[in-house]
């Protein structure tokens, strides 16, 4: 059951999954590399090699690096879906799911910070042709829907700033940005304050 729309489900290919697939099998490998090494050792030899196959083999469905890259944010962008979905599940109010919503985003960033990076990198993943927005709008109306479940007055634009707000703390604190001057209880803090400042002001009456 996914109430909100959350995307759920790995990318398939050609509708299908299939594990030994070989572009299923690259972009497996492009995922595995990018989380051990960064996006510096996220490269066409380099997956060939972590794959098994052969370096020219990946020229059919990737005929650029950025091709490839596009391919394996898109598994990170359903990984942030599920992450998301099961934050959303667990809740038990609306205000809740909000809160969670936002804990679960950071702590992905935190997670995988490699990949959370590598998802906003749209210098790189534009014009690959894998139309990652096929994936990541459906995050945003889902996180719409869950913002108009407490601010029903211009949930989009509520949304929004909710996001733009959150991620800043989940881009800081990806990078141990914080760990200078503050612990990750006041990270925690910041971002429940954050949900709290704009669902706080798109309620206020005159807003």
């Amino acid at each position: 059951m996914n109430p909100l729309g959350w995307t759920t489900s790995r990318p398939r290919v050609d509708n299908v999954y299939v594990p030994d697939n070989l572009r299923t099998r690259l972009v497996d490998a492009g995922v595995r590399l990018l989380e051990s090494e960064g996006q510096g050792g996220l490269t066409i030899r380099a997956v060939t090699r972590e794959a098994g196959v052969s370096h020219g083999a990946p020229r059919r469905y990737f005929p650029t690096l950025s091709a490839l890259c596009a391919a394996v944010a898109r598994v990170g962008l359903v990984d942030i879906g599920v992450a998301l979905d099961r934050a959303t599940q667990q809740s038990t109010s609306p205000q809740e799911a909000l809160n969670a919503i936002a804990d679960a985003y950071v702590d992905f960033a935190a997670r995988r910070p490699a990949m959370f990076a590598l998802i906003f990198r749209h210098d790189l993943l534009e014009g690959s042709g894998e139309n990652l927005r096929l994936t990541s709008r459906p995050l945003f109306e889902a996180l719409i829907a869950a913002v108009g479940a407490v601010a029903p007055e211009n949930p989009q634009f509520t949304a929004l700033r909710l996001w733009t707000s959150v991620h800043g703390i989940a881009a800081l604190n990806s990078t141990h940005a914080f760990e200078p001057v503050t612990d990750l209880s006041a990270v925690t803090e910041l971002t429940r304050r954050a949900v709290r400042d704009v669902i706080a002001d798109a309620t206020e009456p005159g807003t």
